[in-house]
């Protein structure tokens, strides 16, 4: 069996055991920086403006915290996981077959899929897989199974991933960024203890035109051409004045809004509304009979997490923040 992954400081263990855990990106990994003392971005305020508008404009003026679909279904897996071939889905109507997603070492070539793993719900049907003893974690997007096996229209893998940026090379990946998407993601682990050490990615139904993206970001699919609209891969803090424990959070907003405020928001996804990113509870429901989340969000609905958190006091980073010279 396999179970979620929890982002931790501690090292994950090869036994697939309930709250098994993913390292948290360290050193060189763009999720790993601190952004607490960074310069702002000469259009700071219409960048910042744009976001608050994205949020006021759906969903009652509150982002979602997305722990029930649109979220990062993640399974740790045992060295001796037994490795299938997912076969590629052209879901996207290419008419051909890449190969980088099943060409000699490709993303979907030999992947330790647990039998009994579930893709996250919702239209992308996102599933991560992480292997400690391989040093390897997958991403694979829309993932389905049929009676021929598992498929999927995209996908990436990272070797080495302790050492990795926590970017997919060339167009891999499973985000709109090429962006893990796991390690931007807030486990209920972590929003128990009141720690998130990483930035957390923020998806927006709005997103610059694809041919401007922002480093660490690889790529964009991004479609407006408002000048104030973020571009892909843009960093987003929130401002390191402010005291927290002042507002009247939820503790998982009041916990992203700590992180937020020395690793602050990386833009990695388009979404329908404003949402932060989560890890899934699921597969710890699935193998354990108890949903992570339950006690963290003690009876408020996800979609109510967010509420009040002060978008209005967010800063954006120089475009390209971070990135190596």
């Amino acid at each position: 069996m396999a179970t979620g992954l929890v982002l931790s400081t501690t090292p994950g263990a090869t036994a697939a055991t309930p709250g098994a855990v993913l390292p948290t990106p360290t050193g060189h990994n763009v999720f790993a920086q601190s952004v607490a003392g960074a310069p702002l971005h000469r259009d700071s305020q219409a960048l910042v403006a744009d976001v608050v508008h994205q949020v006021a404009s759906r969903y009652k003026g509150v982002a979602a915290f997305n722990v029930r679909q649109y979220n990062v279904s993640a399974y740790q897996v045992p060295a001796g996981q037994r490795r299938v071939d997912v076969r590629f889905d052209d879901c996207q109507k290419k008419g051909y077959v890449p190969r980088s997603m099943v060409g000699p070492g490709g993303p979907l070539v030999q992947v330790p899929v647990p039998d009994d793993a579930v893709p996250s719900p919702g239209g992308d049907r996102q599933l991560t897989i992480y292997s400690p003893d391989g040093d390897q974690l997958w991403e694979l997007w829309k993932v389905s199974r049929t009676s021929q096996g598992w498929q999927a229209c995209w996908g990436g893998r990272l070797d080495r991933v302790s050492q990795s940026l926590g970017v997919f090379p060339g167009s891999t990946g499973a985000s709109a960024s090429g962006l893990s998407e796991a390690m931007g993601a807030v486990s209920a682990r972590e929003v128990s203890t009141g720690r998130i050490r990483h930035a957390i990615t923020l998806s927006l139904p709005e997103v610059a035109h694809r041919s401007s993206f922002s480093y660490p970001a690889q790529r964009s699919d991004g479609s407006t051409m408002r000048s104030s609209a973020p571009a892909m891969g843009t960093r987003f803090r929130l401002d390191p004045r402010l005291d927290v424990a002042s507002l009247d959070l939820h503790p998982v907003a009041a916990a992203v809004a700590r992180a937020a405020q020395t690793y602050g928001f990386i833009v990695g996804d388009r979404s329908g509304a404003v949402s932060v990113a989560a890890l899934s509870g699921e597969p710890d429901r699935a193998l354990t009979g108890v949903d992570p989340w339950a006690d963290v969000l003690d009876g408020t609905a996800s979609h109510a997490v967010m509420r009040d958190f002060p978008w209005e006091r967010l800063q954006a980073l120089p475009e390209d923040w971070g990135e190596p010279q």
